[in-house]
C-alpha cells in the first residue's frame, strides 16, 4: 500500500468513526447548535467570541475551526504541550529551567525521568502545570511488576501523568494478551493513584498492523492516551501514524505525538492529523515561532 492509499484509508476510517459517534452531525452545522449560539448572533464564535468558543469546547468539542485570515485568536498552543527533558545527562539546573519555562508559558505538563519527579513537584507547586514521568522507559522490556512499582513510586512523589512504554517485543511476537495485561496493570495502578496513563507504542519499530493492534490493546486496557514515540528510536512521530492512531482509538481517548517535533509547522501538522497532546523539548521555540506568525 502506498502512502497516499494509506492516508485515504485513514481518512475513510475516520469519517466512519465520526459518523457513528455523532450520527446527527452534518457538514456546516458546527456552530449552529441552538443552546450554544447567542441570541441574534450571526458571528462565527471561534473568530469573534472567546467566551462562546470556550463553552463549545466545554460541551465536548475537541477542535474548533477558524480562518486565520480573518481574526487573530488565542490558539492555546501551550496547553497542548508536554514540556519534556528526558536526556540522561540533564542536570538539576536543566530541570529547574524547564519547570520555570513551563510555569511561564502554562504548558500542559513537565515530563521528566523518575529521578526528577520530586524536584519537579516542588518546582511546580501552586501552578496548573502537571507533573509527568516515564515508566519502563525507553525499551518497554521491564516486567509488569516493575512498571507498576515505578508508577506507584512516581505517583507517591507527585506525578499525575504516567507515560509507559508497552512491551514492544511481546507485541511484535504477536502476544497481544501479554501486551494488554501489561497496560491494564499499569492503568489500574495509575488510576488508583489519581494519575492518567499514556501508552508509548514506539511506532518507528512497528508496521501498521502492529500499530493498530497496540492502540486497540491500550484502549481496551483502560489507557487515557496512546503516544507515538520515546524520542530514542530511529525516528519519531509522523502525521500518517497520528492519523492511523486517531482513526483506531476514535475520539474517546487522547493521542500524543512525540519525537522530532521541533517547529510550529511540526505541531500544526500533528494537531491537524489528530494529536491532542504534543511532547517536545523545543516547546519555547515552537511558541516563539507561533507568536511571529
Amino acid at each position: 500500500m502506498t502512502e497516499a492509499e494509506l492516508e485515504q484509508l485513514v481518512a475513510q476510517i475516520g469519517e466512519q468513526i465520526l459518523s457513528r459517534v455523532q450520527p446527527s452531525a452534518r457538514r456546516g452545522e458546527g456552530l449552529n447548535i441552538a443552546e450554544l449560539v447567542c441570541p441574534d448572533c450571526t458571528g462565527r464564535c471561534a473568530q469573534t467570541c472567546e467566551k462562546k468558543t470556550k463553552e463549545i469546547v466545554a460541551a465536548g468539542a475537541c477542535r474548533v475551526s477558524a480562518s486565520e485570515k480573518l481574526t487573530r485568536i488565542d490558539s492555546g498552543l501551550a496547553s497542548l504541550i508536554d514540556h519534556t527533558i528526558l536526556r540522561p545527562d540533564a542536570t538539576v539546573d536543566d530541570v529547574r529551567q524547564i519547570c520555570a519555562e513551563a510555569r511561564k508559558y502554562a504548558f500542559a505538563s513537565v515530563c521528566v525521568n523518575p529521578y526528577w519527579v520530586s524536584l519537579v513537584t516542588r518546582e511546580l507547586h501552586g501552578s496548573a502545570v502537571k507533573v509527568c514521568t516515564v515508566v519502563g522507559f525507553p525499551l518497554g522490556a521491564t516486567t509488569t511488576a516493575s512498571k507498576c512499582a515505578e508508577t506507584a513510586e512516581a505517583i507517591k512523589s507527585g506525578a499525575t501523568e504516567i507515560d509507559m512504554v508497552l512491551n514492544i517485543g511481546a507485541l511484535k511476537s504477536g502476544d497481544l494478551p501479554t501486551v494488554e495485561a501489561d497496560i491494564r496493570a499499569v492503568a489500574e495502578t495509575s488510576h488508583r493513584g489519581g494519575a492518567i496513563l499514556k501508552v508509548i507504542l514506539e511506532t518507528a519499530l512497528l508496521n501498521d498492523q502492529q500499530k493498530v493492534a497496540a492502540c486497540q490493546a491500550a484502549k481496551q486496557a483502560g489507557a487515557d492516551f496512546v503516544k507515538t514515540s520515546t524520542g530514542f528510536a530511529k525516528s519519531g512521530a509522523t502525521a500518517a501514524d497520528i492519523a492511523l492512531m486517531r482513526a483506531t482509538v476514535g475520539p474517546s481517548i487522547g493521542v500524543k505525538a512525540s519525537g522530532g517535533i521541533r517547529s510550529y509547522e511540526d505541531l500544526k501538522t500533528m494537531a491537524a492529523a489528530g494529536a491532542s497532546r504534543i511532547g517536545a523539548s523545543a516547546s519555547v521555540q515552537i511558541l516563539a515561532e507561533a507568536g511571529k506568525r
